[in-house]
């Protein structure tokens, strides 16, 4: 896709749902803070978890999903961030009347009308991220709206849920799991589906994000924020993509969703073409195993090797088509192998559209295709593992193929770091949802709405009026501070630790954003570690210049202190006696420089001394003390 596609002949519609976690001092149902846990884990326990029927005696296809995979879920815990709460040991406390309060104030701030009481439900969530197998959620606002580019953006709602817990590894059916991060109140804003292009939509989540950051109760960095996008086309599908978390990732993620819709529409029409029909697509699976007594395939003589077998079925008419390209390094081969390997545990599935290749020979190929009954328009699908595992895969292989006869499946995709997706599970059902009897409602009252209304964050003009006239900073550098995340972290280093404004906003802007251009991983800094080293700066500890490099260190060290950096670094301030002794020696090293420049040699000695010292020494003592040992130097001649 490009920037010249017409959106509208294809029908393109796009809903956003903006999650941010929010900065309170507790959790939404605990006391325990909201920070990522630094200790070693005290406790560790081990959990299974099962989908439970609806009140309808329904089993949401997503639950199901997530339990046929066979996992068992570790945790981990210390009592410094997590509780019995987390573990789903204790009921949960009162909703977190803080988290209510900013939802509110977002609730507001995008036109919606609060709900008169808060019920919590219980959504279930079998993926190992919960402990209790279900996420509590609420909603707090319905019906708002904001304007993008002159345009109503609807807001469908808005709701207060618990952040998942973090998952910290995964070996075979064992995942781990760290649930200090399990509970911190997650604000989510959802949209309207009236999106009609990819560069829309990244205006509409930025003007979202922008809201929610001028209440200054946000989380900021890494993981506090992630957009999923629920994106179809006209004859397509409904396709929920989770876990978009750079801004401008959300183009890229669109386009190549477009594109892998229209491949597999054109796809179908060519399946329709070739009088493809549901009822020429057996269940028919055939044990090749005696083909590959002899084969070279490393993958296939292992899977032989331990007890395994290769299976292969028959796909009528599909010849050619799985190798064809969806989105780059995407194809309908790829997109059958991510179901085999999610349904039946497997690395993976060969296909004759790719063979030979991985060892499978040419005489392989043929006699596969030869047992199977291949014609020329028909592919061959073989997956080589233990049998219950390479039944299950073909199986999903097989769905996968009937589903292609429709065009597009509606499904749950999760985003890659290169914008393209994968398939992540079905769509959840109604069913998943049931009221939580562990926590009361909460009444929402218009006293409390009206305090709310008060105490509103200043419109972003008024902010920037008063960056431009208090702090006396430039239009550019105001601009940059109002749309970064640190506006707070200025505003309260400015007022307690009395440093020059425009020194502050450049490190918080222009450095933070230099440094992540070259890969610094930024998002590790804490808002502990920008105070300290702003401290560590009007202390005199160390000099203005070394702020990027403290910053550098601490990004890739986030556990450490601002004081540990200055000892690693080895950058505290030279005292006046070494900084003389420094100068002394550049002057004796340079006496011709000065006989012939006199002052004029300056600049140069300036220079030399600042490559030393730099990062140690304040530049305005350096230059003071130069000039005075280079005066001192010319009238003792």
């Amino acid at each position: 896709m490009t920037k010249t596609t017409d959106y509208s002949s294809i029908g393109l519609k796009v809903g956003i749902e903006i999650h941010r976690q929010l900065d309170t001092m507790s959790k939404l149902f605990c006391d325990c803070p909201t920070t990522m846990s630094e200790a070693d884990p005290s406790v560790r326990f081990l959990r299974r978890l099962r989908p439970t029927q609806s009140e309808l005696g329904q089993v949401d296809p997503a639950a199901l999903f997530e339990f046929q995979k066979g996992r068992a879920v570790i945790y981990e815990s210390d009592d410094r961030t997590s509780c019995l709460v987390e573990m789903d040991e204790e009921p949960p406390k009162d909703l977190n009347p803080e988290a209510v309060e900013i939802a509110l104030e977002a609730s507001v701030l995008t036109n919606s009308k609060p709900v008169d009481e808060i019920h919590v439900m219980r959504k279930i969530v079998i993926d190992g991220s919960n402990t209790t197998g279900f996420q509590r959620t609420c909603v707090v606002a319905m019906d708002g709206c904001v304007t993008v580019d002159e345009k109503k953006i609807p807001i469908q709602q808005i709701s207060l849920e618990e952040d998942a817990a973090r998952k910290t590894s995964e070996f075979g059916l064992t995942v781990n799991y760290r649930i200090d991060r399990l509970g911190i109140p997650l604000i989510e804003i959802s949209t309207g589906p009236v999106i009609t292009s990819p560069e829309e939509t990244e205006r509409v989540a930025k003007a979202i994000g922008d809201i929610l950051r001028d209440t200054g109760r946000v989380k900021r960095g890494l993981g506090t924020v992630r957009q999923d996008l629920n994106v179809s086309i006209r004859d397509g599908a409904l396709i929920e993509i989770k876990g978009v978390q750079e801004l401008d990732l959300i183009s890229k993620v669109i386009n190549y969703e477009v594109s892998r819709q229209l491949e597999l529409l054109q796809i179908r029409s060519q399946l329709v073409s070739r009088g493809i029909k549901e009822a020429h697509i057996g269940n028919e699976l055939v044990d090749v195993s005696p083909l590959f007594s002899n084969t070279k395939s490393k993958l296939i003589r292992e899977a032989l090797g331990s007890g395994g077998v290769a299976l292969a079925v028959k796909i009528p008419g599909f010849g050619g088509l799985l190798g064809r390209e969806l989105a780059p390094g995407l194809r309908l081969g790829t997109e059958m192998a991510s179901r085999a390997s999610f349904w039946g545990r497997v690395g993976g599935i060969f296909h004759t559209d790719e063979l030979p290749a991985y060892g499978i020979s040419e005489d392989e190929v043929r006699a596969i295709k030869r047992t199977l009954g291949c014609g020329e328009v028909d592919t061959a699908v073989l997956v080589a593992d233990q049998r219950d595992k390479a039944v299950d895969a073909l199986t999903a292989v097989i769905e996968r193929a009937r589903e292609a006869l429709l065009g597009v499946p509606t499904e749950t995709r999760t985003v890659v770091a290169d914008g393209t997706t994968r398939y992540m599970r079905p769509r959840p059902g109604a069913s998943r949802m049931y009221p939580e009897t562990d926590v009361p409602p909460v009444g929402i009252s218009p006293q409390q709405l009206a305090q709310i209304r008060a105490g509103l964050p200043p419109p972003r003009e008024v902010v920037m009026q008063e960056l431009l006239t208090k702090y006396q900073l430039n239009r550019k550098l105001a601009s940059q501070l109002i749309e970064s995340d640190y506006l707070d972290v200025f505003k309260r280093v400015c007022s307690e630790q009395g440093i020059a404004p425009s020194f502050v906003a450049t490190v918080l802007t222009e450095n933070l954003k230099s440094l992540g251009r070259e890969g610094v991983p930024v998002s590790e800094l804490t808002t502990k570690h920008l105070e300290s080293v702003f401290s560590a700066i009007r202390a005199g500890t160390v000099a203005k210049e070394a702020a990027p490099t403290i910053l550098t260190w601490l990004s890739k060290n986030s556990t450490r202190t601002v004081e540990d950096a200055i000892r690693e670094l080895g950058i505290c301030m030279l005292s006046e006696q070494e900084l003389l002794r420094i100068i002394d020696k550049t002057i004796e090293s340079n006496a011709d420089l000065i006989t012939q420049k006199g002052e004029g040699a300056y600049g140069k000695i300036m220079g030399l001394v600042m490559t030393e010292v730099r990062g140690s020494a304040d530049p305005a003592a350096v230059t003071s003390l130069i000039r005075m040992r280079i005066g001192e130097t010319i009238s003792k001649r």
